[in-house]
């Protein structure tokens, strides 16, 4: 299955969760938007001063050394009064404009002079350093779509148009497990005690973090042991709580890969080769609540190749965790980039190269492309989206897609 076909399986399915949180605005980067943000007011809510200076009628000054008297003075926070002809107002950014001025003069363009009075030394244009009302925000608008994944700005927004507290999508409950006799977790055991065949557990912690990442509660299930009775007690109690069960290994159809029989049992599989590099092993489906009519978690299984499994859960879990959340727009954003590298002997099947940008602005690719090369990702900055049979010569335009869009 191509992965467009996959996503376009995977992504229908994922119906937003109910039930969203409010929490306070300082709290909320990160969150996903529940509820269109519409203002009440507009932004600014009054024309006000870009600069520190002097607020003038443009009319009084029609040439450079005008000298005017300094008829008051309007900080930040304080309306004045009409500006009376042939005066100036001294004025501090953000402050009201008083009515009757139509341009301010910044400071560095004046000087003051003796008696309270200031000279003008340019002839100032219409509306000069005056930020209209609404310019920003226009009472009514929408200023923030729901499913918007909220940002620092977003949230400066938000507080802007008085908004303390902001209805989100609650947290995606995902249950996480690894399966394999083989693994090993750091810090139990001592490299230089490791049994013959060992391995240390490295999934576990980035498939963890990426799901924090996008906003998820992680339930850690631990190592499950190739064992059919223990992976079935796994799956029965992380489907009571969770949205979502995320395994990695053990979705194969080998005699020690118990996560498809269990699935399967307990609820439903689908069970998938995806042409893409590294991967294809995926599992997608759902395990059922018991028989209390409490619905289903969906399950999704990744393959045990660390870099199999990253580049997996960026291109298929990713997308379907945003969609929990409400989040429409989930495909990464990708860039016109240029190759300083060649492929002479491409693959069947799409692949997605680890690379990183040169500093003279073309794509180095990592000398191992293998997927249990797990340094590849860590010294990469982002992969090729490359197609199917595909070859690359250096200087070639190609599809580049920064880890920073699929990280964050």
């Amino acid at each position: 299955m191509s992965l467009d076909d996959a996503l376009a399986a995977v992504l229908p399915v994922a119906t937003r969760l109910d039930a969203p949180d409010t929490v306070d605005t300082f709290d909320a980067d990160g969150r996903v938007l529940w509820a269109d943000a519409v203002s009440d007011l507009q932004v600014p809510p009054l024309d006000n001063s870009a600069m520190d200076g002097y607020a003038v009628r443009g009319a009084d000054v029609q040439q450079a050394g005008v000298v005017l008297p300094v008829s008051q003075r309007i900080a930040a926070g304080q309306v004045g009064t009409a500006l009376a002809a042939q005066t100036a107002a001294r004025i501090f950014t953000g402050a009201p404009v008083p009515e009757g001025a139509d341009a301010i003069v910044m400071q560095e363009d004046t000087e003051t002079v003796d008696g309270g009075a200031v000279r003008i030394n340019v002839v100032p244009r219409p509306a000069q350093w005056v930020r209209r009302a609404g310019e920003d925000i226009a009472r009514g608008a929408t200023i923030l779509a729901a499913g918007t994944r909220l940002t620092p700005a977003a949230l400066g927004l938000a507080a802007s148009i008085g908004l303390g507290r902001l209805q989100v999508a609650r947290r995606p409950r995902v249950a996480l497990f690894s399966t394999g006799d083989e693994l090993v977790m750091p810090g139990d055991v001592a490299p230089a005690d490791m049994p013959p065949g060992s391995i240390y557990n490295s999934n576990r912690f980035f498939l963890r973090a990426l799901l924090v990442r996008l906003g998820c509660e992680v339930h850690d299930c631990g190592i499950v042991p190739d064992d059919r009775d223990a992976t079935l007690r796994v799956m029965s109690e992380a489907a009571a709580n969770s949205d979502l069960i995320l395994s990695s290994a053990g979705v194969s159809v080998g005699e020690e890969d118990h996560v498809r029989p269990a699935v399967e049992q307990l609820g439903e599989l689908g069970l998938w080769k995806i042409a893409m590099k590294p991967g294809k092993p995926f599992a997608f489906g759902k395990v059922h609540r018991g028989g209390d009519g409490r619905g289903s978690a969906y399950f999704m299984g990744l393959p045990g190749n660390p870099v199999s499994s990253f580049t997996t859960f960026l291109m298929l879990v990713r997308p379907f965790i945003l969609r929990l959340q409400g989040v429409q727009d989930v495909a990464p954003r990708a860039l016109n980039a240029t190759a300083g590298f060649e492929i002479n002997k491409p693959d069947a099947r799409r692949e997605f190269l680890r690379v990183r940008q040169t500093p003279q602005g073309t794509l180095e690719l990592f000398r191992n492309q293998s997927s249990g090369v797990l340094t590849s990702a860590v010294w990469g900055d982002g992969l090729v989206d490359n197609p199917a049979m595909t070859m690359i010569k250096k200087g070639d335009a190609v599809r580049y897609i920064p880890f920073s869009e699929l990280l964050q």
